[in-house]
């Protein structure tokens, strides 16, 4: 686990746990030093994937992009992301990020990018688990989400957890998330086993 932040909340330890596939991944709160792995993550998703996360084709990440998503406080803006322990240099494999309202200090914008490779193996839902629990904790109760109106596989996953949809302007859809029901819906999920550790570790 990272240094901390000295105005930051304490966080919970790593977490690790294991994905339906077997595999072992560790989740961890992301620091401002992981600048660099923020930027090479980014440019490792696919330019499907990159056009579906940031609604933009870019080749090369913009470093107003990189500066925003490494901005992280514990606070104000609350983000965690995974790593692969099976691969032997643990490479980061995901990252969600929660950056709070300055109008309404209990509401937040949500957004998550897993790497292609890893898609569809529930890597998704652990680290929404973990982020929304820490979100909880540090006051943010809802989630504003802009998803692509194309990306049916991300509209279908956050409306599994009760989203529901505000406006749909063009090709963007926005949804409106009560953080807690989201919760309560995945601890409702059989799969993937891995969510058991996430609330072990919040719960105490």
């Amino acid at each position: 686990m990272p240094e901390q932040h000295e105005n930051a909340p304490e966080l919970p330890c790593s977490i690790v746990t294991e994905l339906r596939s077997g595999m072992k991944v560790c989740l961890r709160p992301i620091h401002p030093s992981d600048q660099g792995k923020i930027e090479r993550g980014i440019m490792e998703l696919s330019d499907r994937s990159r056009y579906l996360r940031f609604f933009s084709s870019f080749k090369i990440a913009p470093a107003s992009v990189v500066e925003k998503l490494s901005a992280v406080d514990g606070i104000n803006h609350i983000a965690w992301g995974v790593v692969n322990l099976d691969a032997d240099d643990h490479p980061p494999i995901a990252a969600a990020h929660a950056i709070r309202s300055t109008d309404d200090p209990a509401r937040g914008e949500f957004a998550i990018a897993v790497l292609d490779e890893y898609q569809s193996k529930g890597v998704s839902r652990v680290l929404i688990a973990a982020l929304f629990s820490n979100c909880l904790e540090q006051g943010l109760s809802k989630l504003d989400i802009a998803v692509l109106r194309e990306n049916r596989k991300a509209a279908g996953l956050i409306a599994a957890m009760g989203a529901e949809m505000t406006i749909s302007q063009d090709a963007i859809a926005y949804y409106s998330l009560d953080l807690q029901s989201a919760l309560d819906a995945l601890r409702a999920m059989e799969k993937p086993k891995g969510l058991r550790n996430i609330w072990v570790a919040f719960d105490g």
